[in-house]
């Protein structure tokens, strides 16, 4: 059995392309999406390209990336301030349980912080226990006040 060992964690570039755009599609299925690389690619080419979202990618020492998180700039109005939205975090099934997705997570912290976001916000799966348990021991709080709702419109 090979042992994973995450080297570092950092904000990914357009160089990275190909190997997250592979993750961004498992991340993807995960959520019962169709596999669809292209889509995926294109997806993520348009964040790094446009800048509109931060992606930090965990790397092994090989310089495979084997994780993600994507950060997208929001505000609050209640509290009138800037706040980060945690879309996605992803680590393949092949490093789990190797303390990745608790660097990311550390890692997006630190970003916030020094962006002087005033929270960050995520939401997740209800039945997706390994990730509650993971941000709960992080100190993240479970929403118990309001409900999200959401409208398709394609």
């Amino acid at each position: 059995m090979t042992t994973i060992r995450l080297v570092s964690i950092r904000v990914a570039n357009t160089p990275d392309l190909e190997q997250l755009a592979v993750l961004f599609d498992k991340y993807r299925q995960f959520y019962e999406q169709t596999p669809n690389i292209v889509l995926a690619k294109h997806f993520i080419a348009e964040r790094l390209n446009k800048r509109d979202s931060v992606i930090l990618v965990a790397e092994n020492e090989a310089e495979k990336l084997i994780g993600f998180c994507q950060i997208y700039p929001s505000f609050c109005s209640v509290i009138a301030d800037k706040i980060g939205i945690l879309y996605d975090l992803f680590v393949d099934t092949s490093a789990r349980n190797t303390g990745a997705g608790r660097a990311l997570m550390l890692a997006a912290h630190e970003y916030a912080a020094n962006n002087n976001l005033a929270r960050l916000d995520l939401t997740t799966a209800k039945n997706n226990a390994n990730a509650q348990a993971l941000y709960e021991s992080l100190g993240w709080v479970r929403d118990e006040v309001f409900y999200a709702y959401s409208k398709q419109l394609k």
